[in-house]
């Protein structure tokens, strides 16, 4: 990781989601990956791309103590996290 900042965003699925539940997600909108999709990470399964509108529709956002554990796992890997609660979309 580098010394500069991570936006990040957590989320937790709605309870009517399957397979993920009440699982937390971090996205990190300004990391794009292909097809206009975006870097996200998990306990399970850790970093893959993720549609930014699928998960603002299945999820909602998650309270500082529902993510705790996963913003702690996340900068002992080496992120440099700055969280918010949404993000708005630049033109590219």
């Amino acid at each position: 990781m580098t010394n500069e900042q991570t936006l990040t965003i957590f989320r937790k699925f709605k309870d009517k989601n399957p397979p993920y539940y009440n699982d937390v997600i971090a996205l990190f909108p300004e990391i794009y990956q292909m097809n206009g999709n975006i870097m996200s990470y998990m306990h399970v399964g850790q970093h893959s791309m993720a549609d930014y509108g699928v998960i603002l529709d299945k999820t909602k956002p998650a309270k500082p103590e529902e993510y705790s554990d996963l913003k702690t796992e996340l900068e002992s890997i080496g992120y440099d996290l700055k969280v918010r609660q949404k993000w708005i979309r630049q033109q590219r």
